[in-house]
């Protein structure tokens, strides 16, 4: 980025002399002048050296400037630019601001100068101080804290892109979107809340025995109304500013709070519960999951790092966290039954919790979950509602293919969005089948990723789908897009995949019927709640089955293990390679068959893995492939090119990693070939995968040397406690993460 030649910033204070200070260290401005109302305040940033004049007019200020920067309050920006009216018509300087109300912005222009410039780029970064003044200031305010731009149609692309540059320089996400939208967005997160602390404060400063409620008042009223100590004149600019989202915030807040009222009055204690669970999930959700995207970032997930000491063994007894496929498939079915459904042994990872949380988000109440333990309050087939925004699913492609089947029913449109990750991953395979079927369907791009828009009111018809490739995911959407569609529906597949849905279906009164390939169900029935006692996750369990088997002198005892015989390709394939796996005191719960599996060491071979095995292992492969690099001879892996657009190309990565190990690893186009042999101590990275994390981990159990695996932190994805657990049977493993990149 070429620098300016001339930076005239218009006030100042925290925003205007941390944007002084970015100039300078990045060597931005060739010369940097301000203009405000205070002249000890300008004086005071010549002698800090972040400003090269103090001009005593903005016309001084802005006469040669290329960019122009107003940082002073909403309520002068009209005055500002009537006195930048000169310099704008005699060259093309660039106009910018920091003010938190955009329309208001865009309208001072307009009053000012009869029309709105098209090098006005308006802004707004979302950070701030306690502290405030030029004394406040620092280079480092906006890094890794978002900036909204909101340019105009008539906004020039040019401008746009160096205003862009600047706050990419000063370590900022720049995000772009409308005036209206931002002016929405802040009212309901920033501008109402500060009123709600001004007006609670002040009502409560009224009382006639104010003192003694202050004296008494605890540290969460002090939190909550921290913000009232905030300036009055800056918040009463930006409340008349913002006048019409704000009075529509006001509005629909103003009706929650009526709602609670008449819960309280009528002491409907099922009501205050479902506002209280669904208020404390979203504020979990929106910190924890959303961290990454949220408009004020308050947390960015530390950089996490396995380092696994070489060798070991693994013995004792653990259980595994519960079948992420059934704790979805849970909270889908138990929302839509009728009655309540209770869930024992869910798992709350992260991908579980974005199902859970959009079920909230569409009005299902829902208690938990409190150590694997969830309440379901069903609404039945008709009972979801729109929700207020689009669902945000994290990384969970299952939450997303099978919620594109449910939600393509409803009566409502929705918008389906994901992290990074997923916005990467393919979802035409559901989309297509579905569209078929009457529903309405948009992606994004040509490979068909989210964000996925599914239109509302389409009438459904049943009809039967050819599956051209496997994948238990495909069907589960077609099936429940069947719930409600007219007549038959049907699915044929190429080859087994695993019948989660089918059975749990069946487990809330909903008859489906399986003839060998062919699953069918008629639309038009109804749920009816039931209990489920998950079992633990055969894919999570899979880990340390390949674990015993590789390390001398493991003998390991895994219970309540799901053996569903559409998931127990791992067993199969780990007993073909020469595996010791005893199958023991098996039952049933909730419909799925559920065992313990002791596993003890063994001395592994090559096989060729049996194409039919592969639908049904599919998640497994990144540990059988650790398997097949302990094992003695070639492994060979075909048919498996679904692998390649998981979380990340799991073919490829996993290859990268065994052969910086010192494998011997040939990725092909639908698996691998690997030869067993000696595995070296070294550094791979999972690529955010967690599986591939968690799979490399268990390797070290074999290595000559400490292994190092980057880039962690999604193994709460699909397994919390994982280094915990393995720890606890034998496993050598250091968590360490890089809390530089936290912010708080």
């Amino acid at each position: 980025m070429s620098p300016f030649e001339r930076v005239a910033i218009l006030g100042l204070g925290l925003i205007g002399s941390s944007l002084a200070r970015v100039l300078r260290t990045q060597g931005l401005a060739k010369e940097i002048v301000a203009a405000g109302s205070r002249p000890s305040t300008l004086a005071r940033g010549l002698e800090l050296g972040i400003i090269d004049q103090a001009c005593g007019s903005v016309a001084d200020a802005v006469a040669g400037a290329d960019l122009v920067i107003l940082a002073m309050p909403v309520g002068g920006m009209q005055q500002a630019f009537a006195e930048l009216a000169e310099a704008i018509k005699r060259s093309s300087v660039i106009v910018t601001d920091v003010g938190s109300v955009k329309g208001a912005v865009v309208e001072a222009a307009r009053r000012a100068l009869g029309y709105v410039p098209a090098t006005l780029v308006p802004g707004h970064p979302i950070a701030g101080s306690e502290k405030s003044g030029v004394e406040a200031g620092s280079a480092d305010l906006f890094r890794r804290h978002k900036v909204i731009l909101t340019p105009l149609d008539e906004t020039d692309p040019q401008a746009l892109q160096r205003v862009q540059n600047l706050w990419h320089r000063a370590g900022a996400e720049v995000i772009l979107m409308s005036v209206a939208a931002h002016d929405q967005i802040l009212a309901k997160t920033s501008h109402l809340p500060h009123l709600l602390a001004f007006s609670l404060v002040d009502a409560l400063a009224r009382e006639s025995e104010n003192l003694e409620i202050f004296r008494y008042a605890a540290g969460g009223f002090r939190d909550f109304t921290r913000i009232a100590a905030s300036d009055p004149r800056m918040w009463h600019d930006i409340a008349l500013a913002n006048q019409p989202a704000l009075l529509e915030a006001i509005e629909h807040f103003q009706g929650s709070l009526n709602m609670l009222r008449d819960a309280v009055q009528q002491r409907d204690g099922e009501s205050l519960l479902n506002i209280f669970t669904r208020a404390k999930a979203a504020r979990d959700h929106f910190t924890h999951m959303l961290a990454g995207t949220a408009y004020a970032q308050t947390m960015k997930t530390p950089m996490t790092e396995f380092h696994v000491q070489p060798g070991g063994r693994l013995q004792g007894r653990l259980r595994v966290p519960g079948d992420k496929s059934i704790s979805h498939r849970s909270i889908m079915l138990g929302s839509l039954a009728e009655g309540v459904t209770e869930v024992h042994g869910f798992l709350e990872g992260e991908d579980a919790l974005a199902t859970l949380q959009a079920f909230r988000d569409m009005g299902v109440q829902i208690e938990g979950p409190t150590q694997g333990r969830v309440r379901i309050h069903g609404v039945g087939m008709q009972g979801l509602q729109a929700p207020a925004q689009a669902l945000y699913l994290g990384n969970s492609g299952t939450s997303m293919r099978l919620l594109s089947g449910i939600l393509a029913a409803q009566a409502f449109d929705t918008v389906m969005t994901g992290d990074e990750s997923l916005s990467r991953r393919p979802m035409e395979r559901i989309a297509v089948p579905l569209r078929t079927m009457g529903a309405q369907i948009d992606s994004t791009g040509d490979r068909g990723t989210p964000p996925l828009t599914i239109r509302g009111g389409r009438h459904l018809r049943g009809r039967e789908y050819r599956m051209p490739v496997a994948s238990a995911q495909v069907k589960s959407g077609v099936l429940l897009a069947g719930l409600w569609a007219e007549g038959e529906t049907c699915v044929i597949e190429p080859a087994p995949t695993r019948d989660h849905t089918e059975r749990m279906l069946r487990g809330f009164s909903y008859p489906v019927i399986t003839e060998g390939n062919r699953v069918s169900l008629q639309g038009g029935g109804k749920l009816i709640a039931t209990d489920i006692d998950v079992p633990a996750d055969i894919s999570s369990a899979a880990f340390f089955l390949v674990a015993a088997s590789i390390a001398e002198g493991s003998d390991l005892i895994l219970e309540h293990v799901g053996i569903n015989p559409t998931r127990t390709g791992v067993i199969d394939i780990l007993r073909l390679m020469g595996a010791d796996i005893e199958i023991l005191n098996p039952r049933t719960s909730a419909g799925e068959p559920v065992a313990d599996l002791q596993v003890r060491y063994a001395r592994l071979h090559g096989i060729e893995i049996p194409e039919d095995l592969v639908p049904l292992a599919i998640d497994e492969f990144p540990v059988l492939f650790v398997a097949a690099a302990c094992a003695e001879g070639k492994t060979v892996l075909t048919g498996a090119e679904e692998l390649r657009v998981k979380e990340s190309d799991r073919i490829q990565v996993m290859a990268d990693g065994l052969q910086r190990l010192g494998v011997k690893a040939v990725p092909t186009a639908d698996g691998m070939v690997i030869e067993g042999g000696k595995i070296a101590g070294g550094q791979v990275d999972s690529h955010g995968d967690h599986r591939i994390a968690m799979s490399f981990a268990m390797a070290a159990l074999r290595a000559s040397g400490r292994v190092e695996i980057t880039d962690c932190a999604n193994v709460a994805t699909s397994f919390p406690g994982f280094s915990e657990l393995a720890r606890s049977v034998g496993l050598g493993i250091d968590v360490v993460q890089d809390t530089s990149t936290v912010q708080n």
